[in-house]
């Protein structure tokens, strides 16, 4: 159809150029050149009208093509936000749970322990008997075995480790008397501080006032094992105010062991192994 367009154009220019020719003899006529560039320049005009067109024909379902590709390309976008997010997230987690692994690991173990049954059965099956059992007692029953291969450890739950003993350092107050009954009931007794070493652990761990395992009788200070006190701690205001011995760990380690009468409540120490 544009072959036929143009083609009624160069005649319709041809028939012009002969009525100028016949009407104005003595004019001359269009040259070649002429006619080509008027040519080429008709084809320039028609070729962006299709243009136009084309575009103003586009289809609804190009339109909606070309909607649905930018509308995904907003999607990919806000997908990798939210990944970004997330692993952001995540990372933060990790850290934290990292940190909290070993933190546990560096809790010193502590926990009730079981005697094994026998050498042969507790590394392998686990094994253990019905009751608790001392680290002494382990160390009885097995001396040739490292206790820790059998899985039995010195101390219990709520109890310190130091050196061959175990403290237990109350959270609730009792008077003397009833302080030694209950360490008696976790089958220890009041503690007997029988080295600076000690004194320092205890004045260390401690926050209050506690008993510990030490009467006086008559003129003689001692402990609950029955030994005489050769080596004290008291301190410089300790002078008078009762028969029973209490560690005051708020003072220096050196000196602070303080005298209090034995009905009155106060926490308190207890030991097993001296």
């Amino acid at each position: 159809m544009a072959t036929r367009r143009g083609g009624g154009c160069l005649k319709r220019a041809s028939r012009l150029e002969l009525a100028d020719q016949t009407e104005g003899a003595g004019k001359p006529l269009t040259s070649p050149r002429t006619l080509f560039a008027m040519y080429i320049k008709f084809w320039h005009s028609y070729g962006g009208v299709k243009k136009d067109e084309a575009e103003a024909n586009l289809s609804p379902e190009s339109e909606l093509s070309v909607d649905l590709q930018a509308e995904k390309g907003k999607k990919t976008e806000g997908n990798v936000r939210l990944y970004r997010i997330a692993c952001v997230f995540l990372t933060i987690i990790s850290l934290v749970l990292l940190l909290v692994v070993i933190l546990l690991s560096m809790k010193p173990q502590t926990g009730s322990t079981l005697c094994p049954e026998s050498e042969e059965t507790a590394p392998d099956t686990k094994q253990r008997a019905a009751t608790t059992c001392s680290y002494s007692h382990c160390q009885a029953l097995f001396p040739n075995v490292q206790l820790q291969y059998l899985g039995c450890r010195q101390c219990a739950d709520d109890w310190l480790t130091f050196g061959r003993s175990c403290f237990y350092l109350s959270t609730f107050r009792l008077s003397w008397d009833e302080s030694q009954r209950n360490c008696s009931s976790r089958g220890g007794s009041l503690a007997v501080i029988s080295s600076p070493e000690t004194q320092t652990f205890l004045t260390m761990k401690g926050k209050l006032n506690y008993w510990i395992g030490l009467r006086q009788s008559g003129s003689t200070w001692s402990w609950v094992n029955n030994t005489v006190l050769t080596e004290s701690y008291w301190a410089t205001d300790a002078t008078s105010g009762g028969n029973c011995g209490l560690l005051g760990s708020e003072r220096p380690a050196e000196k602070n062991w303080l005298k209090a009468p034995c009905q009155a409540s106060s926490y308190f120490i207890c030991q097993l192994g001296y």
